[in-house]
């Protein structure tokens, strides 16, 4: 019997698979202290045990119970603790080798403050919406990179290009499924997002917003840092408000990982595109770290 590689199996799978999976994961974080057996679990998301076992699996790599540890206040506050400790690092000798192993696969580049002003005036953009491992996404890019990935419900699907519409307000906006295919197959293959030449952000920003951006890419995949972390990491120590904005203008999920920071409780916190995705996220990055 062959075995699934979880990672490589990831694009293909329907937003309505990890809608379930979603669901199911969000049952079991506000079961947990019930814990609720397999069975229990696949029937609220209405599927067959061993159906629910088998998609969960491929997913995730792990058994939903296995999963859901990862996804506990305690094991949030351990990560917060092992990432504290790699951030200072940075701030002592500049970019740490986990944070440098982000940064060669994907560089971020900021709009001129002309370019900001002008709305898009002259670029052409590419969108398309894709199937992804969290979801139904809209990724659209630029001939100077990507310049946004936003994760899609079934209402705001349907109004995609108004959506862009709206943050580039004078761009011309054109669908081409194929351009954003081969860029949507590489973010979510982890494999071929390591490989190859860098994925390049290209976003519009304040200075502020993109300093936290960029502070954003020096938290390793898998780990977790909070709001005044990520603060005081760039500089700022009492900017944790306006970092926690500048966080929920983010306008690359995923890439852009502000997914990875909560709060010093171990609570979530807020997250653009809705909390049972970052939660999915968090554990997913904690399972493949772990592996």
């Amino acid at each position: 019997m062959t075995n699934i590689n979880p990672i490589k199996e990831l694009s293909v799978y329907s937003s309505e698979d990890y809608e379930r999976i979603a669901q199911a994961i969000a049952f079991m974080r506000e079961n947990h202290l019930s814990q609720p057996d397999l069975a229990t679990v696949a029937q609220y998301v209405h599927l067959g045990e061993y159906h629910f076992q088998r998609l969960f699996t491929r997913w995730a790599g792990i058994s939903p119970k296995r999963f859901l540890q990862y996804l506990t206040v305690e094991y949030a506050k351990s990560k917060i603790a092992q990432t504290k400790s790699l951030l200072d690092l940075t701030l002592d000798v500049g970019l740490s080798s986990p944070g440098r192993l982000h940064d060669l696969f994907v560089n971020l580049e900021a709009m001129s403050p002309g370019e900001f002003k002008s709305g898009g005036v002259g670029l052409q953009i590419y969108y398309g919406i894709h199937d992804t491992t969290f979801g139904k996404s809209l990724i659209a890019t630029t001939s100077r990179g990507i310049c946004n990935l936003h994760f899609l419900d079934v209402m705001n699907a349907e109004n995609a290009e108004q959506i862009l519409h709206q943050e580039w307000t004078k761009a011309d906006i054109v669908r081409d499924q194929q351009v954003t295919q081969e860029i949507c197959d590489r973010i979510f293959n982890t494999s071929k997002l390591t490989s190859g030449k860098p994925l390049v952000l290209f976003v519009k920003g304040t200075n502020f917003q993109i300093q936290v951006w960029r502070g954003l890419l020096k938290i390793p995949f898998g780990s977790i840092t909070t709001y005044k972390g990520l603060s005081k990491a760039i500089g700022h120590p009492n900017a944790v408000r306006a970092v926690g904005n500048a966080l929920g203008n983010n306008p690359i999920g995923y890439l852009i990982p502000c997914h990875r920071v909560i709060r010093e409780s171990g609570d979530m916190g807020g997250y653009r595109w809705g909390i049972e995705r970052k939660t999915t996220i968090i554990g997913w990055e904690a399972t493949q770290a772990n592996s």
